[in-house]
């Protein structure tokens, strides 16, 4: 398929996908796909996938805020993920990917590095966000942002011992995230403005918005691309991004599901456990004969300790 062929289509008001200039890809996210990880998630955008994975470790903090921690963004493009990827340090393109990610999640105040104050002027938090593109079909820069807060949001604080951090083991005190800055990546070709644009279109792409959004509120903007984009366009972007932000909540948030969801995933579990599969709890003998082995109550604890590797796929709803 020729650039020719895509940018005509475009200003004939089509994409080479049939979705709408506005219509997002299908999207799906899985959490706590790494045991040894304070947080992990997976998100899928079409052909987009992406892995993040959290660590966190006690650090000194900057002199400038003794009583705050901080976050570190990495990205690293592998040739696994397209073949214009190469080995070696980090890129422009990893760059700019970690620094928009980073900069969602700072200046929204996402996360209250207060909070990752142990002890002031000596030790904090330091969280490490790793982002591994695993396949590029277009629009990374989304699928990073979703997986991230996906992964912060299911992040529990590590156990400590003598001052460090104790590799695999974690409390039950999760990362407390204040909101979810979801960032909307827009591409300009020609004079038409496109949501979420696939690999092929980015090929053609002119000029591209990213923007972090909250509850109405704009957080960070990125642009990238050689050609103007006007104070129009941007605000026509900027409606399009806050219109869609309510959607991503529920999605992101591992912790909401519906009684339909529940029952389902319990029940499916509870089959398992039935048919001999592997307990996830670590329950003494006498916590299992008061619920006297019932796989139901078993798949129900389990389920409500967050441990279960569950994906539960909430395509978007359509644009008409």
């Amino acid at each position: 398929m020729n650039n020719d062929y895509i940018i005509s289509l475009i200003q004939q008001d089509k994409r080479v996908d049939e979705r709408k200039f506005d219509e997002m890809r299908e999207i799906e996210i899985e959490t706590n796909i790494s045991k040894n990880a304070e947080g992990s998630a997976r998100c899928k955008m079409g052909d987009t996938e992406v892995m993040v994975g959290i660590k966190m470790d006690i650090g000194e903090p900057y002199p400038d805020n003794p009583d705050e921690g901080t976050i570190i963004v990495t990205a690293e493009l592998l040739p696994l993920a397209s073949p214009v990827f190469e080995l070696g340090p980090p890129g422009p393109q990893a760059t700019e990917l970690a620094r928009i990610v980073d900069r969602g999640i700072r200046e929204s105040k996402c996360l209250d590095f207060k909070k990752l104050c142990i002890k002031k002027g000596e030790k904090v938090w330091m969280v490490f966000i790793d982002i591994y593109p695993l396949n590029d079909d277009g629009n990374l820069i989304d699928a990073s942002v979703l997986a991230t807060l996906a992964a912060l949001k299911n992040a529990k604080i590590p156990k400590v011992e003598n001052d460090a951090v104790v590799f695999g083991e974690f409390t039950n005190k999760k990362l407390e995230l204040n909101k979810l800055p979801i960032t909307f990546t827009f591409g300009k070709i020609g004079n038409k403005i496109l949501l979420d644009l696939n690999s092929k279109e980015e090929s053609v792409i002119d000029s591209r918005l990213s923007i972090s959004v909250n509850e109405g509120n704009i957080h960070a903007m990125q642009k990238g691309g050689d050609k103007v984009i006007t104070m129009e366009e941007v605000e026509q972007m900027v409606d399009m991004a806050i219109k869609g932000v309510k959607e991503f909540d529920k999605m992101i948030d591992p912790t909401i599901f519906s009684k339909y969801e529940k029952a389902r995933i319990v029940g499916a579990r509870a089959l398992q456990i039935s048919m001999g599969a592997p307990l996830l709890l670590n329950l003494k003998k006498e916590d299992f004969e008061k619920i006297k082995y019932n796989p139901i109550s078993i798949a129900r604890m389990e389920f409500e300790k967050g441990i279960l590797p569950i994906t539960i796929k909430r395509p978007l709803p359509k644009r008409h």
